[in-house]
Parts: structure tokens; sequence; C-alpha cells
């Protein structure tokens, strides 16, 4: 069973390797020419033999659930009314989740008031200390903080090169958006909106207020009602109540007043009877 196995094996290993010569007979000196793009004949379902990727030239395209380095998601330079805001609340739980503990927040004050805002002043992370596990990209709240697929970091020098801060780990919405479409879509059928969480709130409130900034119908004064009879007889019967009650020189709102006062009054009542209850 074992000498079966190692000879299958072997056999499989010198298949691919005959094969890659004659695979490079068919084509010739074109599947490794570099006047015109190769790439996908050699990596084709076509292809046979060992299979040579000419590094760095080429690069085979990562999956999308690759996971590296993470990066900060921040709104577009074209966005209307939050460009190049953070998307980060700098509320810590990335800090807290990360195993190796390679992230430092910064959370930001206010100058005037002193008080923290929901945005990040500085945001660190050591990735020679990163182990790529994506907690803090799958606890985040707000969908702030993804990992990148960006593999080509080396450098020589450690202390500045490999402590990522803010301005380097911050990249567009549209950068996520090209790198993981389908991620990104399923996130915004969650999340309701391709906007951040404020953003769609700072858009319903604007909706709100431009509702209640619009100008209302003005009230038919009692002049009007004198000198148009037929118009007041045709009126719904809240306009009739409001003109009766506004005739007597008593506001249309004076009832719920004084049913306020009523109710208010009833419960001290009862207020003073459990009082003098729990005296006895």
């Amino acid at each position: 069973m074992y000498g079966t196995g190692l000879a299958k094996g072997l056999m499989l290993t010198l298949r691919h390797f005959v094969e890659s010569y004659v695979d490079d007979v068919r084509y010739g000196f074109r599947k490794y020419h570099h006047s015109t793009d190769n790439f996908g004949i050699r990596q084709g379902t076509k292809t046979k033999g060992v299979i040579t990727v000419q590094y760095p030239d080429e690069k085979i395209a990562v999956p999308e659930r690759f996971r590296f380095v993470p990066f900060l998601i921040i709104e577009d330079e074209d966005h209307p009314t939050r460009a190049g805001k953070d998307w980060c609340t700098s509320c810590g739980i990335c800090a807290k989740v990360c195993p190796p503990q390679c992230i430092w927040i910064v959370r930001g004050n206010d100058p005037d008031t002193g008080r923290p805002v929901p945005e990040p002043e500085a945001f660190f992370i050591d990735i020679d200390i990163c182990m790529n596990c994506g907690f803090c990209a799958e606890y985040c709240p707000f969908d702030a903080i993804k990992m990148d697929h960006d593999y080509e970091l080396a450098s020589y020098d450690r202390t500045t090169h490999h402590i990522h801060d803010k301005e380097r780990l911050s990249k567009p919405n549209s950068y996520w958006r090209s790198i993981a479409p389908t991620r990104a879509y399923d996130e915004m059928l969650v999340r309701g909106t391709w906007e951040h969480k404020d953003a769609a709130k700072e858009a319903r409130r604007g909706a709100a207020s431009a509702r209640g900034s619009a100008p209302q119908p003005a009230a038919q004064t009692e002049a009007e009602t004198a000198s148009a009879p037929a118009a007041a007889a045709e009126a719904p019967a809240a306009t009739s109540e409001a003109t009766a009650a506004s005739a007597e020189g008593a506001t249309p709102w004076s009832e719920d007043e004084a049913k306020r006062e009523e109710r208010r009054r009833k419960a001290l009542e009862r207020k003073a009877k459990r009082a003098a209850r729990r005296g006895q």
C-alpha cells in the first residue's frame, strides 16, 4: 500500500515535469515573451506541466477573502458632505479584541470644550506583531477597519516603516469596494446603505429638518370666515372647532391644557394619599 502510493506520487511529478517541456515546445518563445501579455495563457485551464510565475513582473490575483495588514476606511474625496472623514469612531473594540495587542488608538478631543469626539486623533498598527487574524475587522461595529490585500511590505527600516500610522492606514471606501466587491455588497445589505451609519443619520436628520422648515398654510382668520360664509360651511369639522374656539377668545389647545392640569392635580392627590397611608 505504501509503496504503491509513493510510486503514484513520483509518477505524477514525472508527468508534470515532462508535460512542462511539451507545453513549452507547443507555445514556443511567445509563452514567456514580454512584448505581449501571455500570463493568461500560462495560467489558463489548457496549460499543462509546471507553472512558473515570473514574479515580480507577474503576480497571481489573491482571493477576495485574503487577509493581510488592516487598514482604515475613510470617505472618498468626492463625497458631498464627509469628504476624507473617518469611519472609525475610536471606540477601541479592535484594540481590545486584538490577540497580539498590536493596535494603539488615541481618541481626539474638541479643542474648545475638551470633550472627546468620535474620531481617532492617532492610530498605530505594528505590522511585525500583527498576525492577520481579522478579529479587528470582524468585531468593528462601524465597518471601519478592513483587511488589506497588499502583502509587499518588506523594508530595511523596521522602526519607521513597520509601524503604520493613521495616514498610512487610511484608504478610501472606493478602494475597499474594488478589492472586495462581494463582501462590500453583503455589508451594504446588512447596513442598509452604502454610506457610513453616521452619514445615513445626518442625511435623515437633514431631510427631516427640510420637511419641518417648509412653510405651512396659514390658519383661516375670523375676518375671512365672516366674509366667506360659504367656504366656512364647507370646511372640515376640525377647522370649524378651531374657528369657534378663537371666536370665544380661547385657543384650540386650551382644553388640552386643562386636561393636563386636571391629571396633574389628581396625580398629586394620589401621591398625598399614599404618603398618608405610609405615615399611618
